[in-house]
């Protein structure tokens, strides 16, 4: 079928690659691709001949037109998509983008997904989750961020980088509380590694030691159940910001409730604004 064919191919382990997804690439006409020597590796595995170009953040803009173009004259492209599936901070998102406002059939061709497979094996809630990708990078977005999302009931899924992860884990400690979490390092490839407990332990392990490397998503269990009323919460902040500041109210608060000091925190910004 003439279009493009999105395919997840976590280029770590060779194997993780669907028949259907060999048989695209195979029969294609063009493989865009972010490192055609990675791909290439992929391509030689399975005895794959199909013509690789270049598509990555340094040269997007200049070369998408030309894959537009060939895609409008009917020829049938495949989009590797080297880190799996979805496609987040990926060139191919605006290439997807770009297809569907020009009427091209984008055809997804899912694989290994790490943002799954973390679910899958963190033992938390899998019934309702929201994946939030990457937070931000400098501590003031990423606290303003984890307040945001600290009342939303349901397992938390995040990516995150390596050398920010241990910044990342003592954020969601103090901003969304008493946790259980899950770090999975590169799934579904060769050195895949998996780590489960509170969000307090797994702060102060990954603190203690070298920086990890790889891919790396945090998972995280939703809120507790029971939490006291609004209005509880709306008195004590009240009572609190009489004689504190706003950061040491919400810490205050969120000690004698219970509540989530994230909950808090996003409940004081919303009392400040009225």
């Amino acid at each position: 079928m003439p279009g493009l064919h999105v395919v997840a191919t976590p280029i770590g382990n060779l194997g993780d690659i669907t028949l259907r997804a060999i048989e695209v690439l195979a029969g294609c006409d063009l493989i865009a691709c972010e490192d055609t020597r990675v791909t290439g590796k992929l391509l030689k595995a399975h005895g794959i001949a199909t013509k690789l170009f270049a598509y990555h953040d340094h040269n997007a803009e200049r070369v998408r037109p030309a894959l537009i173009e060939r895609l409008q004259r009917g020829e049938k492209v495949a989009l590797v998509s080297d880190a799996g599936t979805p496609l987040v901070s990926d060139p191919g998102f605006r290439l997807v983008r770009e297809c569907i406002a020009e009427g091209i059939a984008v055809i997804p061709l899912p694989g290994a997904s790490s943002v799954l497979a973390a679910l899958m094996v963190a033992g938390l809630p899998t019934d309702r989750f929201l994946f939030a990708g990457f937070l931000p990078g400098k501590t003031e977005g990423r606290r303003k961020t984890l307040a945001e999302l600290a009342p939303v009931r349901a397992t938390l899924v995040f990516l995150e980088s390596p050398h920010r992860l241990a910044a990342a884990l003592a954020d969601m400690t103090e901003i969304l509380g008493t946790r259980e979490a899950a770090i999975a390092r590169e799934l579904t490839k060769l050195h895949e590694e998996l780590r489960r407990g509170e969000l307090a332990a797994l702060a102060a392990h990954y603190a203690s030691v070298p920086t990890p490397k790889g891919e790396i998503v945090v998972v995280v269990s939703p809120p507790a159940e029971q939490a006291p009323s609004e209005d509880t919460m709306d008195d004590a902040l009240a009572a609190a910001l009489r004689d504190m500041t706003l950061r040491d109210a919400v810490a205050q608060v969120a000690k004698d409730t219970g509540i989530a000091r994230g909950k808090v925190y996003a409940r004081a910004l919303e009392l400040a604004r009225k």
